[in-house]
């Protein structure tokens, strides 16, 4: 009896290799300095031997690599997602970016990503290297980051997740930070410089090179910035050219009660399109 109660202890004792967020820092080269991101590793990750697809998941304005982690409850809700086979087991990148709005003004974040980013990622973490393998989302700016990456790089990623996405056509509204962070004109914002980055003038390229991102587009209903109104003028413009998409207003304003509550719906969606972990080689 003894000896059952000590393997007993044993087992309840011995880790569960659950879930876990890590730190990872690189020299960017295109930042000129050391930059960090966040990792979402799904359980088991250190005890196989298999490639996970991965989504780069941005944050927003003047937010953190921690915002995901800390009130958008990523980690409880991809656990989930995994657990009950609504997605597959998954790397979740959650990068640093500041006021940059993921564009090469402020610094040459765009160019970070691309160049410095996912080469690291494919490098040190076990990720899936292809198209097929990577996925891009994020929130507020990081909402309009994600969708000028799916537009401007539709051979990199195979779905795209819009929270709230402050894509303001043809300009921000007043109260945006947008106006006000000096990434579109400093020391006063200048609409040009907004027009010749937002994602009209990425359109045709994208359509010409015939390569299909399915877009998972939402907003809450009392979003403070109209963000419910781009948000279907884009799915409209998404679906007049039978481009794949979905979309969801849904209850609440420019908030993480929104963020946290539908990342889910936005990763059970973008992940249909995923290739499956893999063996590795």
């Amino acid at each position: 009896m003894k000896t059952i109660l000590y393997l007993c202890a044993l087992l309840v004792a011995a880790p569960s290799f659950a879930s876990e967020i890590v730190t990872r820092e690189l020299k960017s080269t295109a930042l000129e300095r050391t930059w960090s991101y966040e990792v979402y590793l799904p359980t088991g990750y250190d005890t196989s031997r298999l490639t996970y697809p991965v989504l780069y998941l941005f944050h927003g304005n003047n937010g953190s690599r921690r915002d995901w982690v800390e009130k958008g409850k990523i980690q409880s809700t991809a656990d989930a997602l995994i657990a009950s086979g609504d997605m597959p087991p998954a790397v979740i990148v959650m990068p640093d970016a500041g006021v940059t709005w993921f564009v090469d003004r402020k610094e040459k974040m765009e160019t970070a990503v691309i160049r410095d980013l996912i080469p690291d990622v494919e490098r040190y973490l076990r990720v899936l290297k292809s198209r097929e393998g990577r996925l891009i989302g994020g929130l507020s700016m990081g909402g309009y980051g994600a969708l000028r990456f799916a537009l401007k790089y539709p051979e990199k990623f195979a779905a795209a997740a819009l929270l709230s996405p402050a894509i303001y056509e043809p300009l921000p509204p007043p109260k945006s930070s947008a106006r006000s962070v000096g990434t579109f004109g400093e020391p006063q914002f200048d609409e040009q410089v907004w027009k010749s980055l937002n994602y009209p003038t990425l359109w045709q390229a994208y359509l010409a090179k015939k390569t299909p991102v399915p877009m998972y587009i939402n907003s809450g209903d009392d979003d403070e910035f109209m963000i419910e109104a781009e948000a279907t003028e884009l799915y409209s413009l998404l679906r007049a050219n039978k481009q794949p998409a979905e979309l969801r207003i849904v209850d609440g304003a420019h908030s993480w009660a929104v963020w946290a509550g539908t990342v889910g719906d936005a990763m059970k969606y973008i992940f249909r399109y995923s290739a499956k972990p893999a063996s590795a080689e």
